[in-house]
């Protein structure tokens, strides 16, 4: 769906992306990472064509037309109108051809406002605005969304609300960039990452390949009681990494051979009769990723 090769943008002297490249396939749900003003929205303004690039080649769709929604960070909505004016007002701006009135109860539905759908929009809260606002992008039916940090500054209530419409429209095909600083959100919805800095992707593909490329298999276990002879047992057991946390006694062990070093662990328990107060295993965040991407310093 979305090809970007080279890409450049310079503001003064100052060279924001520095010879970008992104590939994006109809109906992934992209993920795009990076630092604050590291560029994404830089990118997704040059994509919807808002600004024009410096150099690159920008492909969209297999070379015919390709109609683009577009939610900006924080979305313009004129207070007085009502959300079904507001949508009746962005169909014409777009010059939709279909059923203008249908069209509007079903984007309406899709965002959760019919019942607010003849309410003047300066009544609302932040996250029935981000709503309309996604309304906005959808009403045109496009074949791409661009996203732009669409749960910022929202409660968690509102936030949740933002993924559940963005999962179903992930559920019915749609094409999506999702630029946020929210990771858990992209965890949630994201089949595919770019992470972006210093100007260009460092790193992007499959979100489940990625977190096994750069994380591991963790086991946290937590002890009190420990002799210091006990604790020395434990943390000589053969892992790749082991840390531990005086402060609440517990241990993270990483290893690729999860399944082989647990059981190595219990058999020292169990032959050292040392009881766990917690025994678990769990995988490598996206947030451990992104900083190993981007270095210790990310925001």
């Amino acid at each position: 769906m979305v090809s970007i090769r080279n890409l450049k943008k310079r503001y003064g002297a100052y060279p924001v992306l520095r010879g970008l490249d992104m590939t994006i396939a109809k109906g992934d749900v992209y993920g795009f990472l990076g630092r604050n003003g590291c560029g994404k929205s830089t990118t997704m303004n040059i994509i919807a064509d808002m600004i024009p690039k410096d150099d690159g080649d920008i492909r969209i769709g297999d070379g015919g037309e390709v109609t683009i929604g577009y939610l900006p960070e924080s979305p313009m909505i004129f207070g007085y109108m009502t959300a079904r004016e507001y949508l009746e007002y962005i169909a014409a701006c777009c010059r939709y051809k279909g059923d203008v009135k249908a069209r509007v109860n079903e984007v309406l539905d899709i965002v959760g406002l019919t019942a607010a759908a003849d309410r003047p929009a300066k009544g609302y809260s932040r996250g029935m605005t981000q709503r309309l606002g996604m309304g906005a992008a959808l009403i045109g039916d496009p074949q791409l969304l661009l996203f732009d940090e669409p749960t910022s500054a929202l409660d968690p209530q509102g936030r949740s609300e933002v993924i559940e419409i963005i999962t179903r429209l992930k559920n019915t095909g749609a094409t999506i960039i999702l630029s946020t600083h929210i990771l858990s959100d992209v965890e949630r919805v994201a089949n595919r990452i770019g992470i972006m800095n210093n100007g260009i992707i460092a790193e992007e593909g499959e979100l489940k390949e990625l977190l096994h490329k750069y994380g591991s298999d963790k086991i946290s276990l937590r002890v009190r009681g420990l002799t210091q002879e006990k604790k020395l047992k434990l943390l000589s057991v053969d892992f790749a990494a082991v840390d531990f946390n005086n402060d609440n006694n517990t241990f993270g062990f990483a290893s690729e051979d999860i399944d082989g070093c647990a059981g190595r662990l219990m058999a020292l328990m169990a032959a050292e009769s040392i009881v766990p107060e917690s025994f678990s295993i769990g995988t490598s965040s996206l947030e451990e990723l992104f900083r190993k991407v981007v270095g210790d310093n990310a925001d």
